[in-house]
């Protein structure tokens, strides 16, 4: 009987955690099957999900807490440089290295949440941005200037990861199986953020977001649970960097990596779909994404018969967009859709 009562309330959070992860959750399984149907649209879908996997990591920290992370960037990074140092330096372990460069990678994300986080999360906003923004400009020149990892010129392992898997593997992980992995990804950040939503943790980071002083006066130990959000963040963020810049890229250089324009669009993408929302960052992938390539696909090539360049001009757009959407829908469009249905089913897909 005892051992009944403590799972019961286990089992529930379970439970609760897979009734929120399952719209989700299903959106996803719907590109997959998009994935294998359409093979002339891979790379869109893969697209997508990378902004939707970057938002939805993102979401955890910003969505839950309300903090601005403008240096979030620097986690991908060590996701990346993780599996770099394993194709490079550890070839010899063929395909262990691709979980031994996760592993690296999370390690390394995890050890610098735990220290700017110790740190900068007792700061409250401007502070917190700029000091993360500090942080990510940091460690990119100590990389550069330190000589480390390849320096400013970066770390190129094409020939490590053949060396490791073989021609066929190279062409595998490089192409299907790291667009494979992202879906895999994309299931375990669903599946984080739900069970995060549906434990006291969750409670505890509503609370903070909603008024961080009331939150401390009722006993929540606010740093505590805003390190929790950041690392597991961070961790997230770190595999989706292994993942879309080393397995499929094969290259990581610092000025690409630690570029802080992710970190902008990322912001773009959880506003835009609905801050601590499960459906929110996927719909703002599809949005961004979507006019990203309308825009090149389309657009572009008109603008370029006028003789305009259009490189970079989505940002100054989406920054338009982005602003009527918070004046008009402050919570994004899932948070704006779930405040008004009256279905409390509908309510629970958008959550």
């Amino acid at each position: 009987m005892a051992s009944g009562g403590g799972l019961e309330p286990l089992l529930d959070t379970l439970k609760a955690a897979a009734r929120k992860a399952g719209p989700a959750l299903a959106v996803y399984l719907v590109l997959l099957a998009a994935y294998f149907i359409f093979p002339e649209r891979r790379q869109l879908i893969a697209t997508i999900l990378f902004y939707a996997l970057l938002g939805g990591a993102f979401n955890i920290f910003m969505g839950m807490t309300g903090y601005v992370d403008f240096g979030y960037v620097a986690f991908l990074a060590m996701g990346a440089y993780g599996m770099a140092i394993a194709f490079t330096y550890m070839a010899d372990l063929g395909y262990w290295a691709i979980p031994v460069g996760f592993a690296i990678g999370a390690i390394l994300a995890s050890i610098l949440a735990g220290i700017v986080g110790g740190i900068a999360l007792r700061l409250r906003g401007a502070y917190f941005a700029i000091a993360t923004i500090g942080v990510n400009e940091g460690i990119r020149f100590l990389i550069e200037g330190g000589n480390l990892l390849g320096g400013s010129v970066g770390l190129l392992f094409a020939g490590k990861i053949k060396e490791a898997l073989g021609d066929d593997g190279f062409k595998m992980i490089t192409s299907t199986g790291s667009d494979l992995i992202l879906f895999g990804l994309a299931f375990l950040t669903v599946a984080v953020t739900a069970l995060i939503l549906s434990t006291r943790v969750g409670f505890a980071l509503q609370a903070i977001r909603e008024d961080e002083d009331a939150a401390k006066a009722l006993g929540i130990n606010v740093t505590k649970y805003k390190l929790i959000a950041f690392t597991t963040s961070a961790v997230l963020a770190s595999l989706l960097g292994a993942t879309f810049w080393s397995l499929k890229g094969n290259y990581v250089e610092p000025a690409r990596v630690f570029n802080i324009h992710y970190t902008v669009e990322a912001i773009i993408v959880v506003m835009l779909g609905g801050a601590g929302t499960l459906l929110g960052p996927l719909v703002g992938a599809v949005i961004y994404q979507g006019f990203n390539f309308a825009l090149n696909t389309y657009v572009a090539p008109f603008l370029r018969e006028l003789g305009i360049h259009a490189l970079g001009i989505h940002l100054p757009i989406f920054a338009l967009i982005l602003l009527a959407v918070i004046v008009a829908m402050p919570e994004g469009i899932v948070g704006y859709l779930r405040a008004r249905v009256r279905s409390r089913v509908l309510r629970e897909v958008l959550a």
